[in-house]
């Protein structure tokens, strides 16, 4: 099974910005809602953002106005563009299909870990 690769995590100040990537293999990435979801310790994945293949968006209420997806169907890549990040910003996060369910990817990578700390 062909892997979903995430990347450009890190550790940022409160306040900062990261842009996360993510490499889906395969032709069939272009007809697909993508999403970005998170996780920590405990806890479900949590949607964040998603987009369609027409390009719309959704995001989730918590970072509506600071995160933006984008996708390169050429290059089958999804973006993540965080600004202004917070400590409640902090999780792994990981990117597939949306829903989830049936996704070529299976569960998706291995994600990203964003630490927002001071």
């Amino acid at each position: 099974q062909v892997q979903i690769v995430e990347s450009g995590g890190g550790l940022v100040q409160p306040g900062g910005s990261l842009r996360l990537s993510c490499a889906a293999p395969g032709p069939v990435f272009t007809y697909l809602t993508m999403a970005w979801y998170r996780q920590t310790p405990g806890n479900q994945r949590e949607l964040v953002a998603s987009i369609a293949p027409s390009g719309r968006t959704n995001y989730a209420d918590s970072v509506k106005d600071r995160f933006t997806i984008s996708r390169d169907n050429i290059k089958n890549m999804l973006y993540l563009q965080m600004v202004n990040l917070n400590s409640e910003d902090t999780a792994i996060y990981f990117c597939n299909k949306h829903p989830e369910l049936g996704s070529p990817w299976g569960a998706g990578g291995q994600g990203t870990r964003v630490t927002v700390s001071s």
